[in-house]
């Protein structure tokens, strides 16, 4: 039996999976929580085999969380569920312990799977990152016709930024595209989330994705990159 405990701070989501794994024989749902705090609270009275734990959460956020789960609970392995696919996140998560790492938007069937798998001691990485994270390496190689040695360290291409794609512009989703062009409007978070039928706290995290890629340190220098850049007329 697999014991899992949720960290999430949204109710509806946590209820969500609960359902779902309740359909599971070997897996268990033992405990919730709303933020990294209350988690390892919980975690001082009720043991835990797998932690499936968002990122982006009040009081203690998933990168803290992780840290000191690795420092009081090093037996307990983490499951990341979480909304924020960009390849930074991913890395960081990881290096602090993680064993896996799932978009919320994942399969129920993937996510049932990745528990197993992090539950069994192996990491895991969801079907979605796992093709981003291929075809961003592959982009950073150059064809083999192209391949040539360098006699001197000037003639050496540039180092290759995993953000940018050929034509030196950051690589932005379809939906991270719809944002941009309605911030571009001057749209509040509210206002762009009632536009795409998405919740305020979800447009946010699109924003903040945005902000990482492009580097940019405020909304303005955002519009000027995105103009600059042809993202947006």
């Amino acid at each position: 039996m697999i014991r899992v405990m949720l960290a999430d701070d949204h109710t509806i989501l946590r209820d969500g999976i609960r359902a779902i794994l309740s359909h599971e024989p070997d897996i268990q749902v033992v405990g919730e929580a709303g933020n990294g705090q209350a988690l390892l609270e919980l975690l001082t009275d009720t043991a835990a085999d797998v932690v499936l734990m968002d990122v982006n959460m009040p009081v203690l956020d998933g990168f803290a969380t992780m840290t000191a789960l690795r420092t009081r609970y090093p037996e307990v392995r983490v499951l990341v569920l979480s909304m924020l696919e960009h390849e930074n996140y991913v890395y960081r998560m990881m290096q602090a312990g993680a064993l896996g790492y799932v978009l919320k938007n994942s399969d129920t069937t993937e996510i049932v799977y990745a528990i197993r798998s992090v539950g069994a001691g192996r990491p895991f990485l969801c079907t979605e990152i796992g093709l981003n994270l291929l075809y961003r390496s592959t982009q950073r190689l150059p064809p083999a016709s192209e391949a040539t040695e360098f006699n001197d360290a000037a003639d050496m291409p540039p180092i290759y930024n995993p953000l940018l794609n050929r034509s030196g512009t950051v690589e932005l989703s379809v939906r991270e595209m719809e944002v941009l062009r309605l911030i571009a409007e001057g749209l509040t978070n509210a206002e762009i989330a009632d536009q795409l039928f998405a919740s305020k706290r979800t447009i946010e995290t699109h924003r903040q994705n945005i902000i990482e890629k492009t580097q940019a340190k405020n909304t303005a220098a955002l519009i000027r990159y995105a103009m600059t850049h042809g993202l947006i007329e």
